[in-house]
């Protein structure tokens, strides 16, 4: 499956808060999920499995590391988590970094939302607004974006230009 996703990411603490404001606009809750993420090198994008209990995907992806929301392009595939795909990757194309956390995922509409709280990292919420079949665009996705880090009261210094990954790998070098 091709997607096309803009999002935004933040430090995020309150997510008791955050959950009640989801409700309260009639978010879906999709359920609660920990995850691993496994980064592998790769010349271009970035590829990662992803293990949980609500998917399990190879996925890779284009992206721009900026504050403001940021376009995303690439595939995914769902996968058997106990596949042997995933070891032939780790064997032959080496692990750059794993990511672990604990995720709630809701919808609103097209949008999905992550509170995220990542090991060695904190918390944060992830809004992905989601073009499944090319006919929203990135303008409509732009706006939806920057709605939800309205309603949210996202403030402009706790957006986060890069992904888990590279915060942890940075915090590894330090």
């Amino acid at each position: 499956m091709n997607f096309f996703i803009v999002e935004i990411k933040a430090r995020y603490e309150d997510h008791v808060w955050l959950q009640s404001h989801l409700e309260d606009r009639g978010a879906r809750l999709i359920g609660k999920d920990r995850q691993e993420d496994i980064f592998f090198n790769v010349s271009s994008g970035r590829l990662k499995w992803r293990t949980g209990q609500v998917e399990d995907s190879l996925i890779h992806y284009h992206r721009q590391d900026q504050k403001q929301p940021k376009v995303s392009e690439g595939q995914l595939i769902r996968v058997n988590a106990d596949s042997d795909l995933k070891d032939m990757l780790v064997n032959s194309l080496g692990v750059k970094v794993r990511v672990v956390k604990e995720r709630i995922v809701y919808f609103v509409d097209n949008v999905k939302v992550h509170l995220d709280e990542v090991e060695g990292l904190g918390k944060f919420v992830e809004i992905e607004a989601i073009d499944s079949d090319g006919t929203l665009g990135k303008e409509f996705l732009n706006n939806q974006c920057d709605e939800l880090k309205k309603a949210f009261r996202i403030e402009e210094e706790n957006l986060i230009d890069r992904s888990y990954s590279d915060l942890i790998l940075e915090q590894k070098e330090n």
